[in-house]
């Protein structure tokens, strides 16, 4: 398999400009100082549809031929990849067909609606969202964009961590990002790889949702099997091409329980002031639960979105 060059993410964070924003690089002195080391955190919170999906999404569109163009795009997703490929079809001019489980979070399929999505909803189960899109795409001969295991997905994902090492210079020592399907982490990886290998790439998982944990260490992977975590955006198995990249540049990944994930998304509406999605808060949570690991480094960690039901926080 031939992985995206440092000059096709370059190319790709310039396809996608009209489509994102550069997203702000924060920092907090009281929780360097609850950590012992200095965060730096890339808020993709803040990105078009509160994600970095709206990166990935961007890029497979502005990618399609005219002919694909023209009969639309369509994908499964519950979370945040359904918004983020509604919105780039809508701002490209092309329709979109999102199939998405009856127990989707209701602020997501607003968000899809809201960005000109057509949803079609299917059972909550990996098996009816893979049939409903078999029909959807044999209906409208519409080109399915996955999630995060596609090659444009991810090259479109690595240009926030091209931004992140670009604005943060060589200060980085380590960078961290969740996994679920990892495309946002083995983007990640492939940059860091690219513009500094000694930067090491950690990423964090919930306890509840460990495939990638537990693939990483066997060298095989191990599908998703039951699921128990407040982290709903990281239910999905590690993706074949990113289970390739992980294992090829990433250093470790680290596990975190809901209870620290609660506390670490806790920590940073209190300290930071700013919003983010449990999912988003794994990262901090598993540096929290490992602070020797982490003692006086530099540590850049992905917030990966903010898209939260503010009448069901765990708070």
């Amino acid at each position: 398999m031939i992985f995206p060059s440092l000059s096709d993410i370059s190319a790709a964070h310039a396809r996608i400009q009209p489509f994102i924003h550069r997203t702000p690089i924060l920092t907090s002195e009281a929780i360097d100082a609850i950590a012992g080391c200095s965060i730096y955190f890339k808020c993709e919170n803040f990105q078009k549809v509160g994600a970095f999906k709206a990166r990935g999404a961007a890029n497979a569109v502005m990618k399609l031929t005219d002919a694909q163009r023209a009969k639309g795009v369509a994908t499964h997703s519950s979370g945040n990849h359904a918004a983020a490929l509604a919105r780039a079809a809508t701002v490209a001019g092309i329709p979109s067909y999102i199939v998405m489980p009856s127990n989707a979070p209701e602020i997501k399929k607003k968000a899809v609606k809201g960005y000109g999505g057509e949803i079609i909803e299917c059972e909550p189960n990996l098996k009816a969202r893979e049939t409903s899109l078999e029909a959807v795409v044999a209906r409208t001969g519409a080109a399915f964009i996955p999630p995060y295991d596609h090659l444009d997905v991810i090259e479109g994902q690595a240009t926030c961590a091209l931004e992140f090492i670009e604005d943060q210079s060589s200060d980085l020592d380590i960078l961290m990002a969740p996994v679920g399907g990892g495309g946002l982490l083995g983007g990640t990886a492939l940059v860091a790889h690219y513009l500094n290998p000694n930067i090491e790439v950690i990423a964090g998982e919930p306890t509840g949702a460990d495939d990638a944990y537990r693939s990483f260490h066997a060298g095989y992977i191990i599908p998703q099997g039951q699921t128990n975590t407040i982290a709903d955006g990281l239910l999905t198995s590690l993706g074949t091409l990113n289970f390739a990249l992980i294992q090829a540049h990433v250093r470790d990944i680290l596990l975190a329980t809901d209870p620290q994930i609660i506390e670490a998304m806790r920590l940073v509406y209190e300290r930071m002031k700013i919003i983010i999605e449990p999912s988003c808060a794994v990262p901090l949570a598993a540096l929290l639960a490992n602070k020797e690991r982490f003692a006086g480094k530099k540590v850049g960690i992905i917030l990966s979105g903010g898209n939260v039901d503010l009448g069901k926080l765990p708070f």
